[in-house]
């Protein structure tokens, strides 16, 4: 099927899941701007994110679908709506049986996604293969896009995050009186992608006390309990965060930041869409958690990667972020 590309108007982007792999979708919006230069960018998203896809320049319309159950009367709603925006394209950025059927029903005539979840109803698909992480995910998406023909040059990740938006916290916490701040986020989603909890709590320990350096703690609200019980009697220049920020406001905070320390997981990569270093954590055994495939992709990153996440010592993580904050933000990644 050819595709007028200075033709299509509208354009449908699903990708309705956590905050993390939604930034890494960034340079797959930023190849079909570029491409359909005449488009407007509609994107689906989980209603945790919309506050960053506001944030994202190229996409001009935000539309919620949290993933989860949905009443017929819900679906038919959305699939008359998507009918009366006329959609050219739409791309199922994570393969989801539900939007395969609802762009099918709303008459979207070009429809890209994965062979997975019936995936007989798009005119445009791949195979995943993403689980065996052979590519980085910015890769895979933009390999996606590419079905169609667009295509960039520029692969990094960015999100237009004003300074102003850590105001009530610096104030609140007097993040203004600390230099050379390091953020540590010891929370992972998946326990087989956990460094433990006591590494962290050494680190920080060491970094206060040793290195003089002022530590902030991060995470959501699910983490508190656990933020609390290992971080909360650990004197010195220690601020406790976790729970207590919006993902606008740590995006903000990570911009402020030298360097983020954590495992895979979706701070490593709002760290890299606002520019900040980050030091990631990895299992390397596990091709589809890879760093090969989750990596952070900003200047001045690096990852510690081994198969046994317990063989990576806190010695190795602090020799790390110092190399890392001697390290000029300029050199390349």
């Amino acid at each position: 099927m050819q595709i007028n590309k200075k033709a299509i108007k509208n354009i449908l982007v699903v990708r309705n899941d956590r905050f993390g792999e939604f930034l890494l979708n960034i340079p797959a919006f930023r190849a079909l701007k570029e491409t359909f230069v005449n488009a407007r960018l509609i994107a689906v998203v989980n209603s945790s994110v919309k506050e960053l896809a506001k944030n994202i320049s190229f996409i001009d319309e935000i539309m919620e679908w949290n993933q989860g159950r949905h009443s017929l009367l819900e679906k038919v709603n959305f699939i008359n709506l998507l009918r009366k925006m006329k959609m050219d394209i739409a791309i199922m950025l994570n393969p989801l049986k539900d939007f395969n059927i609802f762009t099918y029903l709303a008459g979207i005539p070009i429809r890209v996604g994965y062979n997975r979840k019936w995936g007989f109803l798009l005119t445009h698909k791949i195979e995943d293969r993403k689980h065996l992480g052979l590519r980085h995910e910015i890769e895979y998406n933009l390999e996606l896009v590419s079905l169609i023909g667009a295509g960039t040059q520029d692969k990094t990740l960015c999100l237009s995050i004003d300074d102003r938006e850590i105001d009530d916290l610096s104030r609140d916490f007097n993040l203004k009186n600390y230099n050379n701040l390091v953020a540590l986020h010891p929370w992972t989603s998946d326990p087989v992608k956990q460094w433990p909890y006591e590494r962290f709590r050494e680190l920080a320990g060491r970094l206060i006390r040793e290195q003089g350096i002022p530590v902030v703690i991060v995470g959501g609200k699910d983490e508190l309990t656990k933020s609390m019980d290992f971080f909360g009697d650990i004197e010195g220049n220690l601020i406790n965060l976790t729970g207590k920020t919006t993902l606008i406001q740590l995006a903000a905070l990570l911009k402020k930041c030298k360097v983020l320390i954590s495992g895979d997981s979706g701070p490593v990569h709002l760290a890299c869409a606002v520019g900040a270093k980050v030091l990631a954590i990895f299992r390397n055994d596990i091709p589809g958690k890879s760093p090969l495939r989750w990596r952070p992709r900003s200047k001045g990153s690096m990852v510690i990667e081994k198969s046994n996440l317990t063989d990576i010592t806190v010695s190795e993580v602090v020799e790390k972020i110092q190399l890392i904050l001697k390290t000029n933000k300029d050199s390349p990644f």
